[in-house]
Parts: C-alpha cells; sequence; structure tokens
C-alpha cells in the first residue's frame, strides 16, 4: 500500500513518520485492560504459591511473545489498510466458518463469566446487598448501555482509568508484602521445577492473551491510525501494553510467593480465588487493604467486560462487513473494495460506521441477554466443551494466520515479518499449539 500524501488536522504530511511519543499512548492501554482478566490473576497467583519465584522468567518471556504478537495485528492493519479479518477471509473461506462458530458459542459463554467476575468483588464489598445475580445483570447492563452511547475516545479515558486503578493496587499489594528482591533476580533464570510445565507454559501463553490481541488493531485505527506512517506510534504504544501487563503478572507471582507459598494457602481456582486472597490480606494486613484490593479486583474485571464488549463487537461487525462484501484476491495486498480509501476501510470512519451498525449493536445483545440465562443454570456440559475447544484453537489461529500473512504478498514488502518476528511468531504459535492439545486433553478427560 503507498503511503498518502494526504495532509492531517494540523497540515502535518500523513506519509511523514510519526515520531513515537507518549502522548499517543491510547490502544495498548486498551488491550492491556481487557486482556488481563481475574482469572488470568489467580492463575499468576497460584504459580507463584506453589514454585514462588522460580518461574518469574516465564513471566517476561510471555510479556515479549504478547508484544510480537500485537505489534503483528497492528502492523497488517496499519501496513495494508485492511483489517484483519478481512486479511483472514483472503486466506480462503475455512477462517470464515471458524470465526462465525467461534464468536457465536465464546460471546455465549464469556458473556455470563465477565458479568459474573465483575459482580463478585461487588458482593464481597456489600455482602448485605443484592446477590451475585443482580449484580451481574447490572454489570453487564452497564457495560452495554457505556459502549452502546460511547464513542472510541471516552472508552479509551475510561480504560485508562481502570487501568490505573489496577496498576496502583497490584503493584501496591506487592509491595506490601515485602518481596524478596535477591530471590526475584533468580527467579529470571530459567529453570523448570518438577510439576511446573504446565504452570510455565500458562504463564508465557495464557495471560493477557485473548482474542482481544486480535481487536488491537481495530482499536489502533479507531484512535485514527490508519496507515504506515503510525508504525513507530503503535510499536511504543504496543510495548507500553505489555509491559504494563508484564508488571501486573510479576506483581501477583510476589504475592503468590510471599503470602501464599509459604504458607501453602490454597486457593479456590478462577475468579473466586482473588475472594480467597482477599481474605488472606485482611487477616495479614487488615480491612483497608482487602477492601482496596476488591476494588482492584472490580477494575480488572470491568474493564475486561467492557473492553470484550467494544473490541470484540468492532470484530464481528467488520465479520459481517467484509462477509457481504467480494473477498480480495488471493496474495494480494489491495483492499477488496479497492475503490474505497483508507479512511472508509480501516480509519476512524470506519470505526464509528461500525459501531452504528446493526451487526456491532446485534453483537453487544448478545454479549450481554442470553448469557444472562446461564447465571440460574449450570453451564450446559456439551457447551462448556466446545467453548474450551474453540477458546483453545484461538491464539494458535491468530498465531499462524498472522505468520501467514506477513509473509505473503498481501502486505507491501518493506512492512513483511524479519527473521526476528518470523521466530516470535513461529514459536508462539508453537506454544499455543502445545496448550491447545493439553487444553482440550483436559476438557475431553
Amino acid at each position: 500500500m503507498a503511503e498518502t500524501s494526504a495532509t492531517t488536522g494540523t497540515g502535518e504530511p500523513a506519509s511523514r513518520p510519526r515520531k513515537s511519543s507518549w502522548k499517543y499512548i491510547g490502544p495498548g492501554i486498551v488491550v492491556a485492560a481487557t486482556g488481563v482478566g481475574a482469572g488470568d490473576l489467580v492463575a499468576t497467583l497460584i504459580a507463584g504459591s506453589k514454585f514462588g519465584y522460580t518461574l518469574m522468567w516465564a513471566a517476561v518471556i510471555g510479556c515479549v511473545v504478547k508484544i510480537s504478537l500485537a505489534e503483528a495485528a497492528g502492523r497488517w492493519h496499519l501496513a495494508t489498510g485492511r483489517t484483519l479479518f478481512d486479511g483472514w477471509r483472503s486466506l480462503g473461506p475455512w477462517t470464515t466458518v471458524y470465526f462465525a462458530v467461534y464468536v457465536v458459542i465464546w460471546g455465549f459463554i464469556y458473556g455470563a463469566t465477565a458479568m459474573s467476575s465483575s459482580a463478585l468483588p461487588i458482593v464481597a464489598l456489600f455482602p448485605d446487598g443484592p446477590g451475585l445475580k443482580f449484580w451481574a445483570i447490572v454489570t453487564g447492563l452497564i457495560g452495554l448501555a457505556f459502549v452502546w452511547f460511547n464513542r472510541y475516545a471516552v472508552f479509551e479515558k475510561v480504560m485508562t482509568v481502570l487501568i490505573g486503578i489496577m496498576f496502583v493496587v497490584v503493584v501496591y499489594v506487592a509491595v506490601r508484602v515485602v518481596p524478596d528482591a535477591g530471590a526475584s533476580f533468580a527467579g529470571l533464570l530459567p529453570v523448570l521445577p518438577d510439576g511446573s510445565l504446565l504452570y510455565t507454559l500458562g504463564l508465557i501463553g495464557g495471560v493477557g492473551g485473548t482474542i482481544t490481541m486480535a481487536a488491537y488493531g481495530y482499536w489502533v485505527n479507531a484512535k485514527g491510525w490508519s496507515n504506515s506512517s503510525w508504525m513507530k506510534v503503535m510499536r511504543l504504544d504496543n510495548r507500553v501494553a505489555y509491559i504494563t501487563t508484564g508488571v501486573f503478572v510479576v506483581a501477583m507471582l510476589i504475592v503468590g510467593a510471599e503470602l501464599l507459598h509459604a504458607s501453602q494457602a490454597a486457593l479456590t481456582s478462577g475468579d473466586r480465588g482473588l475472594i480467597d486472597l482477599g481474605k488472606v490480606l485482611e487477616d495479614r494486613f487488615g480491612a483497608g487493604t482487602a477492601k482496596l484490593f476488591l476494588v482492584g479486583f472490580f477494575a480488572t474485571s470491568f474493564s475486561s467486560l467492557i473492553g470484550v464488549w467494544h473490541g470484540v463487537s468492532l470484530m464481528f461487525a467488520d465479520f459481517v462487513e467484509r462477509f457481504r462484501a467480494p473477498a480480495a484476491p488471493a496474495d494480494s495486498a489491495a483492499p477488496a473494495a479497492s475503490a474505497a480509501s483508507e479512511e472508509e476501510l480501516a480509519g476512524p470512519a470506519a470505526t464509528e460506521r461500525r459501531q452504528r451498525s446493526l451487526p456491532f449493536r446485534a453483537y453487544l445483545l448478545w454479549l450481554t441477554f442470553p448469557p444472562m440465562t446461564l447465571l440460574w443454570l449450570d453451564e450446559p456440559f456439551g457447551l462448556v466443551i466446545a467453548y474450551g475447544v474453540l477458546g483453545a484453537f484461538f491464539m494458535p489461529f491468530l498465531a499462524l494466520t498472522l505468520l501467514w500473512l506477513l509473509n505473503s504478498a498481501r502486505t507491501p514488502a518493506e512492512w513483511r515479518n524479519g527473521r526476528l518476528s518470523n521466530m516470535m511468531l513461529a514459536n508462539a504459535g508453537m506454544l499455543f499449539i502445545v496448550l491447545c492439545v493439553q487444553q482440550v486433553h483436559d476438557l475431553l478427560r
């Protein structure tokens, strides 16, 4: 894609590479806030409680893996002027079938999970108030209304506030437990204790790694970054996102190692494990610290809820839009609708159009209302299996299709993968395949 010679609102040529600057940071904050959920924090806590600081190195590698994946998704959007689903569709109809099945089943189960996770800390903070189902419905409706009526700029500001709360609370708790600096640095040396392989793979591949990584390119476009002149800015933004994620992971490992490892305190798996941690913090540091932690727990869960409500709905709207349009030729760098401008295809105007579209709002409703039925029912076994299997396959799908797209003529030559990008995406793909096989085995067992 040749860079345009149009000018920006400031009169600056759009083809001139923007200098990477902190003032532009935004989409990365959104993807970090969305990608780190309560379940991720519990998984990290459990790893710290079982193995102390030994797996610190895995958290660092995981951060690097996510940087490479999100950078690839953002680079595709900026270099080609095409959305990620447009690229997937050029690989063949199998991607359309996979995504259609995935996004329907995943959204149904995730909606209930996100609402329950956001309600848990509220119930813990106000135990005499309404129960979990009431607060789950309230948080779902608030998320629906917020995303329905607000545009990206407001959404980004709220996500920034939520991740600020998450950051302050998680780091404060990590400092409060007084980390062992020597053991922390020793944990940067790659060591695999007996029984730690799956925890290690989970730390590298699981925390902050969801469908929201694919949504990153859509948020990049929503910010107004729609061509390759924004590449340096996007890369800085992406590094900030996953360094922030790395800080969360390291902080929770410290809490697990210092607060739980020595006492061998057990946590409930899943989001409820954070309620257990709140009780441990209250016994150790008092009710004030426990309540502050529950506020951070809510910020973590609710930011994931509205992030998915916004980002995956954008992806679904693009999916419907691309499904209706003629497919782009294979190995072509030109968008399918070649007469359309960059702005119409992948700029903020396209985001605004998709947010007002029927598919966007229909998927918002799908994420909110049908999942409420699962709050009263045990999740059907077959649906849980389908959700788990499809979810396990998504990250290998993302890594390997990005590897394919960014090494083909679909991407302008100067922005195709180099050796380092190919190595990182290939390794990520293999890692996620191993995790996929393990997760499917556990589900079917």
